[in-house]
């Protein structure tokens, strides 16, 4: 079954297949992008649409402020002033943010009637049609290249929010794709080391998908700080060093290379990963300095981006490595993953993580701790505890 994500595309790939099609109007293309924003709970878009079919619910308030705008403009008394703040808070209230839903040019476009004003954009598709084919340039009220001037700018709107559409819904699955499964499993194990790192990295992964630029700074940051608790984890600081390098608290990168020196044997993926944690490495840290000494560096998206799926990867390379061990050849709640305390102690994947949660909180588990988890009870228990050890 097709979901509302693949349909509210499939709707969008027609609108820029259709747009400039003569044979297809433009009303068709308004009515496509309305059904594709409902899909896809675009907000902004599907206002903007409503007000392009002439629904009134938007059009009446939007030429109520046209009418108080004119006339405070031409004459400024208390009494226009106030009726104009009446119509704004009107359209503050219908969330209709000028400048933002209805651009400029729009809005000046269809301020005077003989373009047609907020009527549906099929009414105007059909009297600019009626107009150049008697070859008569006005009928009284409406002007044909008026009428064209709204059209033309109605479609260039459609063509620009439909591209931006398809931009961010069409290619954000490839590489969730492609990516996912790599990305749920480095979460999985990064939840069973602490809860907190996920939670980090999946906020990182967050932000770089927005389009605020002050999101993938933070991303960025929130990636440095990442790496430094991963570090903590992995190999705690000590004062001496390890060959020549330093491993105290403020040397996370040396700390997760000597990690990477113990736990990988094998010299290529050890080179791999070191390359990995080197390049993110020098790289937060060159942001941070430009950070503190009050340097704005403009980050783009593409740099935040490659940043956090470098994350990844090394979190890849570095966290197949952890050592979980087994006793008594059932595993141990104290060790076990996340995946093992699903299978072995029979619970939902909600359960084993709050069992993980709360294995990291406590540091140790107890029939006690345990029983203190919603949802874990005696019988729950009972069954953790025939196919895994807590002792």
């Amino acid at each position: 079954m097709i979901s509302k994500k693949e349909k509210g595309i499939e709707l969008i790939e027609e609108i820029l297949s259709d747009i400039d099609n003569p044979k297809v109007s433009l009303l068709s293309s308004i009515n496509k992008l309305n059904r594709a924003s409902k899909l896809l709970n675009e907000k902004e878009i599907l206002i903007w649409t409503e007000i392009q079919l002439g629904n009134i619910y938007y059009t009446l308030p939007l030429t109520n402020w046209i009418k108080a705008y004119l006339a405070n403009d031409k004459n400024k008394t208390k009494e226009n002033e106030k009726k104009l703040k009446t119509h704004e808070d009107k359209l503050n209230e219908l969330e209709i943010e000028l400048g933002i839903i209805i651009e400029s040019e729009e809005l000046s476009a269809k301020s005077i009637e003989s373009g047609g004003g907020f009527k549906n954009i099929g009414f105007v598709e059909e009297k600019h049609a009626d107009i150049a084919k008697f070859k008569k340039g006005n009928d009284g009220t409406y002007y044909q290249s008026n009428l064209l001037n709204t059209l033309t700018i109605v479609k260039s709107l459609t063509f620009k929010k439909a591209s931006s559409l398809h931009s961010k819904y069409a290619y954000e699955s490839l590489p969730q794709t492609n990516f996912e499964f790599l990305k749920d499993k480095v979460e999985d194990v990064l939840f069973e080391l602490d809860p907190e790192l996920a939670e980090m990295l999946m906020l990182a992964f967050k932000a770089v998908s927005s389009n605020s630029e002050e999101e993938w700074s933070q991303a960025l940051i929130t990636c440095r700080r990442f790496l430094e608790q991963l570090a903590d984890k992995l190999f705690p600081p000590i004062e001496q060093p390890i060959q020549g390098r330093k491993l105290n608290q403020e040397n996370y990168i040396n700390r997760i290379w000597a990690f990477m020196d113990k736990s990988i044997l094998s010299q290529s993926n050890k080179e791999l990963a070191k390359m990995h944690v080197d390049l993110l490495g020098n790289y937060l840290q060159s942001s941070y300095k430009l950070t503190n000494k009050g340097v704005h560096a403009k980050i783009t998206r593409i740099e935040a981006v490659k940043t956090v799926f470098h994350i990844y990867m090394t979190c890849v390379d570095l966290l197949g490595y952890l050592d979980r061990q087994k006793l008594n050849n059932k595993p141990s709640l104290h060790l076990a993953t996340m995946d093992e305390i699903e299978a072995f102690g029979e619970v939902s994947r909600s359960i084993a993580k709050e069992i993980i949660k709360c294995r990291v909180k406590n540091g140790k588990l107890t029939v006690k701790t345990l029983s203190e988890i919603p949802g874990v009870g005696k019988m729950t228990i009972e069954k953790l505890l025939k196919n895994m050890t807590i002792d």
